[in-house]
């Protein structure tokens, strides 16, 4: 069996006026991350890991933020994509493994409703996604609340 690690990372800023999504779950805010689509970055470093571990181009290759059609697209919709794009290679996921770098909203509360949706969009059990949430303790625009980042570490099997 041949098997492919992949690392993902992405990062927003914060904006006001935005809805803010992350791994597929809108949280209650007055703010939302600053993006071409709906700037969801957990689901965006998943799918660079996901490519990545593939030996295909990054995510900007497949969905470039010049493309009209893909203004505000649902990211879930994107990640669906991108697993269809290894499948065909003759990969499959075996597991994912997720950190969030926040200093705002709380996530930890809603962690299991990201797992669920990101799960049903790379049809892995909920337990074969590692998702985990943390601050940048007051460092840099992250820090400041000022922006969300998320990286993404991926095994795919052939």
């Amino acid at each position: 069996m041949n098997f492919r690690i992949g690392h993902g990372y992405d990062i927003h800023r914060l904006v006001p006026g935005r809805p803010l999504v992350l791994g597929g779950v809108k949280f209650d805010t007055d703010y939302g991350l600053d993006g071409h689509s709906d700037a969801d970055c957990v689901t965006h470093a998943l799918c660079d890991a996901i490519l990545g571990a593939a030996g295909l181009p990054d995510i900007g290759h497949f969905f470039p933020n010049t493309d009209p059609t893909l203004k505000g697209i649902n990211s879930q919709k994107l990640l669906q994509r991108v697993v269809a794009e290894v499948a065909k290679l003759g990969f499959d996921l075996v597991n994912v493994d997720l950190t969030v770098i926040a200093e705002k909203p709380k996530i930890q509360p809603r962690l299991m409703e990201m797992k669920r949706m990101l799960a049903d969009s790379t049809g892995l059990l909920p337990d074969e996604i590692g998702l985990k949430a943390t601050t940048n303790e007051g460092v840099d625009e992250l820090g400041r609340g000022l922006a969300i980042a998320a990286h993404a570490v991926v095994l795919l099997k052939q």
